[in-house]
């Protein structure tokens, strides 16, 4: 026990030394890391920690949850059911108090994403339509005091919608439509022979902007990042034959069409055709990617597409971006602190608990 209880305070002490100047967030206060996470008894809970580790709350929920987003000025967030999820959290993040539980409409159900819009007013989700051979919807919801209320929904243009996230302008989408059709209350794959990947961008009115397709039609596009100047970068799984050869990163920059980011074919190997969450530093241009199947975190310079760093991590799975990095959560083993602002990348483990994360997280 003492040995234990050493090891503890030196790897706080660690840590609380990596964070350094990274511990002021909103309001002066230090970061608060947003994520999904279970327990060692399969139970599901929408928690909110601290970067020191110490927990502000761990809200019990009937429904494994997957993404989540915070409310630009209001301290809500809503952890959204994962797919085929019914089910949607709203919570205050001052205390983890539940207010709503979202549920989806008739012949809907989750894809566990969603965001609000700059103004607060405004939540948008990627849903499924299960009447119409998984036609990708926009659910739109709105904040009535500390409740979502659907007010309408809008064509994403695609089958199987995941991710969304707003472009600089703030008032255009841009949703990763994964392409693959599923049915009510099932993650089954319905149409791998005839799979339908696209990136779109979309008004949040419902106006097409565009809509762009990858040579591979079965390379789900899933995940994004978007970076100040509008770059997009997504994610994709591939579900066919797993020795193809098939970049899974893709990149969209301002003028420029959709296409592969060039990933080299020792990381594609590694990747083990599955990508999960993206996120982009702005101020240091740097794109981070997890890839848990491979239990790998990479690190690439945005704009040279040159590999800084591939990080081993078991089961990685969110990642975020902080003052001087990222932090990285993991299904199995500690959540990580990256420090990009040297040559070389360092990471140092998080206080906080092991394993057992969702694939997403926000820092706020």
């Amino acid at each position: 026990m003492k040995r234990r209880a050493f090891l503890g305070i030196g790897s706080a002490l660690l840590a609380a030394g990596a964070l350094g100047g990274w511990t002021l967030g909103r309001s002066g206060r230090q970061p608060v890391l947003l994520s999904a996470r279970d327990d060692a008894d399969g139970r599901h809970y929408a928690v909110g920690y601290r970067l020191d580790g110490s927990q502000l709350f761990a809200t019990p929920v009937a429904e494994r949850c997957h993404d989540v987003y915070a409310h630009p000025h209001l301290p809500l967030a809503v952890f959204v059911g994962r797919r085929p999820s019914r089910e949607s959290y709203l919570l205050d993040t001052r205390d983890g108090s539940l207010l709503q539980v979202l549920a989806s409409p008739a012949q809907r159900h989750f894809y566990g994403h969603g965001v609000f819009h700059r103004d607060g007013e405004w939540f948008y989700t990627t849903e499924n339509d299960t009447s119409d051979a998984g036609r990708g919807v926009l659910g739109v919801y709105r904040l009535e005091g500390q409740r979502l209320v659907r007010e309408a929904e809008h064509s994403t243009h695609g089958i199987g919608p995941h991710q969304l996230l707003w472009m600089p302008d703030g008032e255009t989408l841009v949703i990763a439509n994964g392409g693959i059709r599923t049915e009510a209350d099932s993650r089954a794959m319905m149409n791998l022979d005839a799979m339908e990947p696209s990136l779109v961008l979309l008004r949040r009115d419902g106006t097409l902007v565009s809509k762009e397709q990858l040579p591979e039609r079965m390379n789900s596009v899933r995940h994004l990042a978007v970076a100040a100047d509008g770059t997009v970068v997504s994610g994709q799984q591939y579900e066919g034959d797993p020795m193809d050869r098939v970049p899974l990163l893709a990149i969209k920059r301002p003028g420029q069409a959709f296409q592969h980011f060039p990933l080299g074919e020792a990381q594609r190997q590694s990747m083990n055709q599955y990508t999960a969450s993206l996120a982009i530093h702005d101020q240091l241009r740097l794109l981070a990617v997890t890839a848990p199947r491979g239990n790998k975190v990479f690190v690439w310079n945005l704009d040279t597409a040159q590999l800084r760093e591939e990080i081993q991590l078991p089961d990685c799975a969110g990642v975020a971006a902080v003052e001087h990095g990222f932090v990285v959560s993991s299904g199995q083993g500690r959540c990580r602190l990256l420090d990009c602002r040297g040559e070389r990348i360092r990471g140092e483990p998080l206080e906080l608990p092991a394993g057992l994360w969702d694939n997403h997280l926000r820092v706020v």
